[in-house]
């Protein structure tokens, strides 16, 4: 294949396009934020399972606080009754005297309950304290998790930029080129990633081994315009005064 120096040596420029954009989708793919934004989702979700668990365990005890108030409250109001007839004085001794055991049995009833209703109230303490400690670490959670997309995002924007401004200059810079050279280009580039590479001081600047002295002397007699190849990695060879040979 034949082209003029001078488009061969625009290879180079396209060569460090290419590379600056493969260089860029890299850095899209593996921004540290990705996976800080993975182990941040999975932190939420294992708290928010905790959080529902802590919650639970909160409205539970409130049910059986409220429970037992209520029985409290039943209770008193048994006793009250019993009082107001007991201090009436009206009826048979025998049912005042039940009353009065009554009474007793209600007061105890009542001191049993509201022992159960304290003990119940520090649990209730001791779970919404674990709950607002889970409820703490999810908001701190979340607002790492939106800090990190804001920064994220702040980064895949700059890509996009010049990820954006490096393919417009590609396009006039192809089309500037013999679409035979390009189509060689294009089709080592998508073996090897690079397509074109200088030769400096003997040595491919692809693969970065130096020639042997056979290939050295083969790209010495071939002629300025013909398209050479390194022999190691089939890349497009561009001479400069700088290739040594």
């Amino acid at each position: 294949m034949k082209a003029d120096p001078q488009s061969q040596r625009r290879l180079l420029e396209l060569a460090e396009l290419d590379t600056s954009l493969a260089q860029l989708a890299h850095r899209r793919r593996t921004l540290p934020e990705h996976a800080e934004l993975e182990r941040l989702d999975r932190q939420i979700v294992d708290l928010e399972d905790e959080r529902v668990r802590a919650q639970v365990a909160v409205d539970d005890l409130d049910r059986d606080i409220a429970r037992v108030d209520r029985d409290v409250e039943q209770v008193r109001q048994r006793a009250d009754r019993d009082r107001a007839r007991l201090d009436a004085g009206t009826g048979p001794p025998k049912e005042l005297e039940a009353l009065q055991h009554e009474l007793g049995t209600l007061a105890r009833r009542q001191r049993e309950l509201e022992d159960a209703e304290l003990e119940l109230m520090e649990k209730r303490e001791q779970a919404q304290s674990q709950l607002d400690d889970v409820l703490s670490r999810l908001a701190s959670a979340r607002d790492a998790h939106a800090q990190t997309v804001q920064r994220r995002d702040a980064l895949l924007a700059d890509i996009d930029k010049d990820t954006e401004q490096k393919t417009a200059a590609r396009g006039p810079l192809v089309a500037s080129l013999p679409a035979d050279l390009v189509a060689l280009y294009e089709k080592v580039r998508e073996s090897t990633g690079i397509g074109a590479a200088l030769l400096r001081h003997g040595r491919c600047g692809g693969c970065r081994l130096e020639l042997s002295g056979s290939e050295k002397a083969r790209l010495r007699s071939a002629a300025p315009d013909e398209v050479v190849q390194c022999e190691e990695c089939r890349r497009i060879l561009v001479r400069t005064e700088e290739s040594g040979l």
